[in-house]
């Protein structure tokens, strides 16, 4: 997305009205595309043009912008001087915010000799001198890129450091309470360093990798993006949805925190079949029920997060329900894919015992199947259909160790030099502990989690708190716990080590996964020491969408102990100070997810290494390598060429007769 780009294409509802507030005439088109532009004079216009219609220049003077739901690509653009309101709807959120900032800034540093507006006799006389010029008042030219001293200008105006007209008389304000300002998250703004922080808090450009990601999403290609922990993952694939009309884009992930993360639902919960163990039949017939119906019909681009921890046999299953509902035929019934995750990380969620762990593994994959070893979705038939581009992003973010990144890398793929295993034990004596904050333990099993963080708890001497969440449904409590962080119920007491849910402010270190201790409680509010200051923790409101597009909101205290936390939950956190204890590893990837959660080999504590506790699936590895090759040869996962007539018969939907027969593995 180019900073400076002055134009926008989205769906445009233009009305004129008279004095009274009645509408004389209206303009609407779904495909519009805006232009911002100059006349001979200097004078900013706004163009709006649309296939088969008349162009039209809309003076930017005296204008209004409502821009609060720019998220959801909205916005209205109120043109006192012409008496009419321009609507703006389905515009990609990014590009939208962009497009508005590159307006604000303009019109700050556009007028005249240090932004003031022009007077009528300046105008005159500019005006006579383009005429005797020879120019056209009629004649338009795009407006040039934003300079620095623009943007440093129209900042001052935004955050009230300057005017463009005589200052205002000072005026008394109320001192605000700590933590009631400069500790809560910032509101959207339309002005910012990056174009995109206005509408995702990410104020990181993207880099080459990421870019041709971005374009390929753009293009309406069906493409998976993979890459090691934090080569940044996630974040591209919010910047992937800020750059995609909203209308036809449903962003989902294997599970409710990852899809909480990119603002989108469960992918479960949007296909419309539970977790898939019910017959194809069945399924058609729960994805037929009118709202799930209605969304699959309405997809035109389906986002998938941590793809990795969805089964082939699901897979299949949905793209098979895609094309019957839909009724077209072609692969995913024309819907775009776009897929990320890491197969090297976690393994869909529910399999049964890891078969591919060294001196499990069979070669033949399909006595592999019929032992019930559950099948990755890379192994499926309709992802050889689907995938049309593959890409790997290489370059790490998170750890700026190159001798921790490198030790990473090999452990990812399951290889364990006698080098790495006597660095890593050597940790174990490591003191990692900073500001009274230990280090949060990572752990396999959830169950562990709770009874160490319970423990830890009960073991303080002070009294306890209750905080409970408000939810927008009472009904919905359970299905809010497995999509948030936040609980429905937490207890807190003086002393407890807690984990930051929310950013707060990015300078300052206070991001989502910051630790701290409370130290006490203020106005019923806890306050935290965190690593660099303390901060008064206010309630804060979630949102998350369901598969029927109704939207559920929780309200409730961003924190959460953080004595312990499960390797499943860390995924896609970034922790300062981290203890492992690799003993109950059950997984290939878990130590894997585990180790990398850490920013360096100074902030790492592993108790027990064992190398035995650290493999990569094989046939995980096999598929990477082929992966590669293809990318290197520039030939990318082309899709098989299938032909297909849509049938309501099973057999005609191109899938397994074993996946028809029988129920699949239970996913939770």
């Amino acid at each position: 997305m180019d900073p400076n780009d002055a134009s926008l294409t989205c769906a445009v509802n233009l009305e004129w009205n008279d004095a009274h507030g009645t509408t004389t005439r209206k303009f609407a088109h779904k495909e519009a595309t805006l232009r911002l532009i100059r006349n001979a004079l200097k004078e900013m216009f706004l163009e709006v043009s649309a296939p088969k219609t008349s162009t039209m220049q809309l003076k930017l003077r005296g204008v209004q912008v409502h821009s609060k739901f720019m998220a959801e690509g909205k916005a209205s653009i109120k043109f006192n001087d012409e008496k009419c309101t321009l609507f703006l709807s389905n515009a990609p959120p990014g590009l939208l915010v962009q497009f508005l900032k590159v307006i604000f800034v303009k019109l700050t540093n556009g007028n005249g000799a240090g932004g003031q507006p022009k007077s009528k006799d300046e105008l005159l006389k500019q005006s006579r001198a383009q005429m005797l010029a020879g120019k056209s008042m009629n004649q338009y030219d795009d407006v040039s890129p934003v300079t620095t001293t623009e943007l440093n200008r129209a900042r001052k105006l935004a955050t009230g450091k300057g005017s463009l007209t005589t200052p205002s008389p000072s005026q008394k304000r109320k001192r605000l309470s700590d933590g009631a300002a400069g500790d809560r998250p910032r509101p959207k703004k339309l002005l910012s360093e990056n174009v995109d922080e206005a509408g995702s808090g990410d104020a990181i450009q993207l880099n080459e990798e990421q870019k041709r990601i971005l374009s390929a999403s753009q293009s309406g290609q069906s493409l998976f993006f993979t890459g090691s922990a934090g080569t940044g993952k996630s974040f591209l694939l919010r910047k992937i949805i800020a750059a995609l009309p909203p209308d036809g884009t449903i962003a989902t992930a294997s599970t409710g925190v990852a899809a909480c993360l990119i603002g989108g639902t469960t992918l479960h919960s949007f296909a419309g079949i539970g977790t898939g163990d019910a017959t194809l039949q069945n399924c058609y017939e729960k994805a037929s029920r009118p709202n799930t119906a209605q969304a699959w019909r309405k997809c035109k681009r389906l986002i998938i997060d941590e793809i990795s921890m969805i089964e082939a046999d699901f897979f299949e299953k949905i793209e098979a329900v895609a094309r019957y509902v839909r009724k077209n035929d072609k692969p995913f019934g024309g819907i775009q894919l776009i897929l990320c995750g890491d197969f090297f990380q976690l393994p869909p969620v529910g399999r049964l015992p890891d078969r591919s762990r060294p001196g499990q593994y069979s070669q033949d994959a399909q006595q592999d199947d019929e032992s019930g070893r559950v099948r990755f979705c890379f192994e499926s038939k309709a992802w050889r259909e689907c995938i049309q581009a593959s890409y790997e992003l290489t370059i790490v973010h998170r750890q700026r160790d190159q001798e921790f990144i490198s030790i990473l890398n090999s452990i990812r793929i399951g290889r364990v030099t006698d080098e790495i295993s006597e660095r890593l034990r050597k940790t174990a004596s490591q003191r990692i502990e900073t500001e009274g904050i230990l280090a949060t333990q990572l752990c396999s099993h959830t169950s562990e989690v709770d009874a160490i963080n319970q423990a830890k708890l009960e073991a303080l001497r002070t009294e306890a708190k209750l905080f409970e969440a408000k939810d927008s449904d009472p009904y919905s409590v359970k299905q809010l716990d497995m999509m948030l962080q936040a609980p429905a119920k937490l207890t807190l007491k003086i002393g407890a080590q807690v984990m930051l849910l929310k950013n707060y402010n990015i300078s300052e270190g206070l991001v989502n996964g910051a630790r701290g201790v409370i130290v006490n409680f203020v106005q019923g509010l806890p306050l935290v020491k965190f690593k660099r200051r303390e901060l008064l923790v206010r309630h804060e409101k979630w949102s998350v969408k369901t598969g029927s597009g109704m939207v559920l909101t929780r309200i409730q205290l961003p924190l959460k102990l953080a004595w312990a936390f499960s390797i499943h939950k860390s995924q896609g956190l970034t922790l300062d100070c981290v203890e492992l204890s690799l003993s109950k590893v059950f997984e290939a990837g878990q130590a894997y997810v585990a180790l990398s959660r850490a920013q360096s080999l100074d902030s790492i504590r592993v108790l027990d290494f064992d190398l035995r506790q650290v493999w990569a699936n094989t046939k995980v590895l096999e598929y990477y390598r082929y992966l590669r090759k293809m990318i290197a040869n520039g030939n990318h996962m082309e899709p098989v060429a299938v032909k297909r007539k849509l049938k309501k018969s099973l057999s005609a939907m191109g899938l397994p007769k074993s996946i028809m027969d029988k129920p699949l593995m239970t996913i939770k």
